[in-house]
């Protein structure tokens, strides 16, 4: 499918959202992703001209919308100065990792980095749609300052007493921002404290690989079933 860039911006240091014009007919859950190819880019190189995203918009939205950390490839180099109206190409939906139908068991998500995306769409989702579902979402970062979409994640927090946010910061001794939140990496203390009143919670882990592996660890040794852990790793996003 064809789409074009309607702009970008910088959502955390290092973070940019791109957003495009949403293709007719084109239809997906909250949680999906799409690879996105660009159209005769000026460089390329050995990892080629096409990524795949994690859409961080809503179904609802009238565009569609991926969030990345900018790094020094070719492909980030030419998606950085793309001006609006630039054509791309996009294809999908695809993944699995979306809400379940039924509301009867509450959801925690755990989230590293850039991993929130998906959880961002679904949040976002869920509180326009005023569905029922009971969701805890673990954040973590080094600071604030690399966090997306947290003060609208906070926003949601405050609108909604069926999703309660618990972003934590690792390196608070690098940030220039007050926070008065979680300090350290997720573990099963933290995960104690907060989830101690859900019971037979379904849990979705994203982010980095060895973020999503360690969460998977703690759940492990918690006694969670794996049919009951459902990830997706961000890997050389």
């Amino acid at each position: 499918m064809n789409t074009t860039l309607i702009g970008s911006e910088t959502v955390a240091e290092g973070t940019m959202r791109f957003r495009f014009a949403k293709p007719e007919g084109f239809t997906y859950t909250a949680g999906q992703s799409i690879d996105l190819f660009l159209i005769n880019p000026p460089e390329t190189d050995a990892e080629g001209d096409s990524r795949a995203f994690t859409l961080a918009s809503s179904p609802d939205d009238d565009h569609l919308a991926i969030t990345t950390r900018m790094r020094d490839t070719a492909f980030k180099r030419v998606l950085k100065t793309l001006a609006p109206g630039a054509p791309l190409r996009i294809e999908g939906p695809y993944g699995d990792l979306v809400l379940p139908a039924a509301s009867d068991r509450p959801i925690v998500f755990l989230a590293g980095g850039i991993g929130i995306t998906p959880f961002y769409a679904m949040a976002r989702y869920v509180a326009s749609h005023q569905l029922p579902h009971r969701i805890t979402l673990f954040y973590a970062n080094r600071r604030p300052e690399d966090a997306a979409f947290l003060d609208e994640l906070e926003g949601l927090a405050k609108e909604n007493p069926r999703f309660t946010l618990v972003a934590t910061m690792t390196q608070m001794e690098a940030s220039a921002r007050p926070w008065t939140g979680e300090r350290g990496y997720l573990d099963a203390a933290m995960l104690a404290r907060h989830l101690e009143d859900a019971t037979n919670p379904i849990f979705y882990l994203a982010g980095p690989a060895g973020m999503v592996a360690a969460s998977r660890t703690i759940l492990e040794e918690r006694g969670v079933p794996g049919e009951d852990i459902r990830t997706e790793e961000f890997t050389g996003y």
